[in-house]
């Protein structure tokens, strides 16, 4: 039966484990009414357009 030898030291461990939890930066993609950075599939912040049409006034 296979065991191992000797315990996995920490650092070791803790090597094999960093790809896991790597963050992935937000989704954006361009408004193309004003051309700023959204989040896909939201409403404008800066203009309120929202696929091609006027969703929500926006004061500026």
């Amino acid at each position: 039966m296979a065991v191992p030898k000797r315990k996995v030291s920490s650092a070791r461990q803790n090597k094999r484990r960093s790809n896991v939890w790597k963050l992935q930066p937000p989704a954006l993609a361009k408004c193309p009414q004003c051309g700023s950075f959204k989040s896909p599939h939201r409403v404008c912040s800066t203009c309120g357009f929202y696929n091609g049409r006027k969703v929500v006034e926006v004061d500026q």
